[in-house]
């Protein structure tokens, strides 16, 4: 089975399961209810198909249950999280993108959830091409729509970067003409390697940073007129009174800094060196090399939480 394969197949039992727990949790706003943790018990939800969060959730389930809390990832679209957010019936999500995915639902959930601040800066959509295709701007694609079978290929119908490309993307290049098609991250990236397979053109939504970058032959194209946004932060958000139940997570999150390569170091592991999807050796493996910036994140030292100590060997990611 393929590496995408094993992603959809995971996702998909995931968020099942996630649907029957965030059932039968009443919606009491207590984080899941019962006491399985010695310091308690945290649900934290994950956007479907969104490697850095699920990559951060994978590390701060591990440094949290390290420190004594039991803690759940339930994956899900971003309109259920951010509902279920507001609702109680989770805890956190750590991969919020704003000035522009995720603004229309802080604008209508933002009074009833928690914000703990940014952990990363260095964030931005795409739209990604094979890196030899015949075009470089996105003010070309729908002149040499044929080259790319006419599609645009998409993500999760629900996610903030498909409401970009829907609203700003398409109209402001005039690809209206063009399929957009819309599925999961997972398709996506098995549309992707079976055009690098095929050595054909490809076009793609993605963000940065991403393994994808690594593990496919692939660039961005130009934005000239600033469709997609510009470079944007990822924050933690929490249900509201989560700070006041659980002081020392909301001030770990606060606290929390990851650049954009340390955070492709964990990515890369996680979802590119590896073919399982298992990710609990993997994040405990990455850990044990990164154990110094790992110890500052839940370090009392404010000057401790700085992420400059980077990964050994981590490769730039900012460019393809």
């Amino acid at each position: 089975m393929s590496k995408t394969s094993r992603i959809t197949t995971g996702l998909a039992l995931t968020s099942a399961l996630g649907l029957v727990l965030a059932g039968c949790s009443g919606g009491d706003g207590d984080g899941g209810g019962g006491s399985d943790g010695e310091k308690g018990d945290l649900k934290i939800a994950v956007f479907n198909g969104w490697e850095e969060g699920i990559a951060v959730s994978e590390l701060w389930k591990h440094i949290l249950e390290d420190k004594g809390y039991s803690v759940d990832l339930e994956y899900a679209d971003a309109a259920p999280v951010f509902s279920g957010l507001a609702s109680g019936d989770y805890d956190m999500t750590l991969d919020v993108w704003m000035p522009v995915t995720h603004a229309s639902y802080i604008e209508e959930y933002g009074d009833s959830i928690e914000e703990y601040g940014a952990w990363n800066d260095e964030s931005k959509l795409t739209i990604a091409v094979n890196d030899d295709a015949p075009i470089q701007s996105l003010s070309e694609l729908a002149d040499n729509a044929d080259a790319f079978d006419n599609q645009l290929v998409g993500i999760e119908p629900g996610a903030g970067l498909t409401e970009v490309t829907q609203d700003e993307v398409i109209p402001t290049y005039g690809l209206d003409g063009m399929e957009y098609t819309t599925s999961s991250t997972p398709a996506m990236l098995q549309e992707l390697q079976t055009a690098e397979d095929s050595g054909e053109n490809i076009a793609v939504t993605l963000w940065r940073p991403h393994w994808a970058y690594e593990a496919y032959d692939i660039r961005d194209l130009e934005d000239p007129e600033g469709a997609l946004g510009g470079t944007e932060t990822l924050s933690a958000y929490g249900r509201d009174g989560f700070e006041s139940d659980n002081p020392e997570v909301a001030e770990w999150m606060k606290d929390f800094r990851m650049d954009s390569d340390t955070l492709y170091s964990l990515e890369n592991a996680m979802f590119n060196e590896s073919d399982s999807d298992d990710y609990a050796p993997i994040v405990e493996d990455w850990v044990s090399e990164n154990q110094e910036y790992v110890d500052s994140l839940t370090s009392d030292d404010e000057g401790d939480s700085d992420s400059s100590e980077q990964p050994s060997g981590t490769e730039e990611s900012s460019e393809s």
